[in-house]
């Protein structure tokens, strides 16, 4: 491959869905995440994975944990974590005045009985 100018999109239309703001509910699954990292890793870990998650779903880097959903990741103590967790993200505005950008997302935690035909649902915020 020769070095030449990265591919552009030709379209007058830019990517601005990180403009409007949204929440929406993922499942993520843990288990896979935090597979063979060594047992006093694995809760500090698994919060990490959440926050690179929300980054990577919300295309926010300020990502802001609820502590109940830390508490949840921590739960069953810092090695057995849970194989997967319900969680909700919402992209807000940030309305601090030195803020370096203008968009965060927030992770709460969401109780569900069973994970079984749970899909990635668009939340009402109202």
């Amino acid at each position: 491959m020769s070095p030449s100018k990265p591919a552009t999109k030709k379209s007058g239309k830019t990517r601005s869905a990180l403009q409007d703001v949204v929440t929406r509910e993922y499942t993520i699954h843990l288990h896979k995440l935090v597979h063979g990292r060594s047992f006093k890793k694995r809760a500090p870990w698994a919060v990490k994975s959440v926050v690179d998650f929300a980054q990577k779903a919300m295309g926010t880097s300020d990502v802001r944990i609820d502590p109940k959903l830390n508490q949840a990741l921590w739960a069953r103590g810092i090695k057995s974590v849970p194989h997967r967790i319900r969680v909700k993200l919402e992209r807000k505005r940030n309305d601090e005045e030195n803020a370096k950008e203008k968009l965060f997302t927030y992770a709460s935690y969401v109780i569900v009985d069973s994970f079984k035909g749970l899909e990635t649902v668009v939340v009402d915020t109202e």
